[in-house]
């Protein structure tokens, strides 16, 4: 067999199943589903499947990656889908020849890009793969002049969050794929050809614990009767998801529901029967109507007051509302600023014009 004669391709949707099943058998932590950013390569040899390899959507949380790019812990949220994770590589048996892996992979990396694009609309400029250093050395890895970042620190992650006790550290190896790429992803303001959807950030346990507090002292609207969530836990839980870019009821709720135990609690929602239990949609409405305004305001502006350094820079932004006019008949200008990085308004100053 030639190396210069395999030939990498995308599976198509009829070969999946066949993929999985190889994967399955295969692959000593079997298949892995399509979920998110997913893409399934097979190389071939005279149309004979040689190896196997997923690239799917990067780890969350990885202290030795994210070190080596040097972003920012409120960047990196934003940016994690411009890095792709070599989640499963694959030699199948009988195919195990000399520098078939690093050929493999050389061909995938020329090519991950443009199917990236083609595919999500976006490019991916760094690759990522943990390696287990009780079963292998990453050698591959090296040989296609991959960098080693660390050790991870050896937590899983579970259903409900992580695990509590560390188990294999594995090793990170990262690839850009193109030079500068470190310097795209840690700059704070990301260019507009790598951005992708809205503006979102990324909260810190101690952010979200400390938002109850900046509520508590708001007026709450509500008869005691039948109250099962308290007033500056249903604000924090919808400043929370405004910050990490939710707009309207429907998606505020729907971020609020995929919380882990872990982070509803840290926002003050309560246990019942052993089960934490978070406002719904309808609860979330009916306070964001009635609460008083001026006070919720107030409250956001203390809030970022202590945690406005996250933003580097401010915009200064003027509005003229078309149809606001006072009763003296003066047209009301509004003036604004607003972070380059998270977005958030921090201040606003009405003013009024003459007509």
């Amino acid at each position: 067999m030639q190396l210069q004669d395999i030939t990498i391709r995308s599976v198509h949707p009829s070969e999946e199943l066949f993929f999985k099943q190889l994967m399955t058998k295969h692959h000593y932590l079997g298949a892995l589903p399509k979920i998110g950013n997913t893409i399934w390569y097979v190389a071939t040899h005279q149309n004979v499947w040689q190896a196997l390899m997923i690239f799917s959507a990067a780890a969350l949380k990885c202290g030795a990656r994210d070190q080596w790019i040097g972003w920012d812990f409120r960047h990196q949220y934003d940016r994690l889908n411009l890095l792709a994770n070599n989640s499963r590589f694959l030699i199948l048996p009988n195919c195990h020849k000399t520098n078939l892996a690093s050929k493999v992979l050389s061909l995938c990396q020329k090519r991950i890009q443009r199917d990236w694009i083609n595919r999500f609309g976006h490019p991916v400029l760094l690759l990522e793969t943990f390696v287990d250093p009780t079963r292998f050395s990453g050698t591959i890895y090296k040989a296609a002049n991959w960098h080693f970042a660390g050790y991870t620190k050896g937590y899983q992650r579970i259903r409900n969050g992580y695990s509590n006790e560390p188990d294999i550290c594995k090793m990170v190896f990262v690839k850009p794929l193109q030079r500068n790429a470190c310097n795209l992803l840690s700059r704070p303001i990301l260019h507009k050809r790598y951005q992708t959807g809205g503006p979102r950030m990324k909260l810190t346990a101690q952010q979200m614990k400390s938002l109850p507090y900046f509520f508590q002292k708001i007026t709450d609207p509500r008869r005691e009767q039948g109250m099962r969530h308290r007033l500056k836990t249903v604000l924090s839980l919808s400043t929370a998801a405004v910050l990490c870019g939710m707009h309207g009821y429907k998606a505020i709720s729907d971020w609020v529901k995929d919380l882990t135990p872990k982070a509803a609690q840290r926002f003050g929602c309560r246990y019942r029967n052993g089960k934490i239990i978070v406002p719904s949609e309808s609860t979330i409405r009916n306070v964001l109507i009635r609460v008083d305004p001026q006070e919720l305001d107030q409250a956001l502006q203390e809030w970022n007051q202590t945690y406005g350094s996250i933003d580097e820079s401010l915009a200064i932004d003027g509005k003229t509302m078309c149809n606001a006019i006072d009763e003296t008949g003066r047209q009301v200008h509004i003036m604004s600023a607003v972070g380059h990085q998270s977005h958030q308004c921090y201040t606003q100053k009405k003013s009024v014009l003459c007509p």
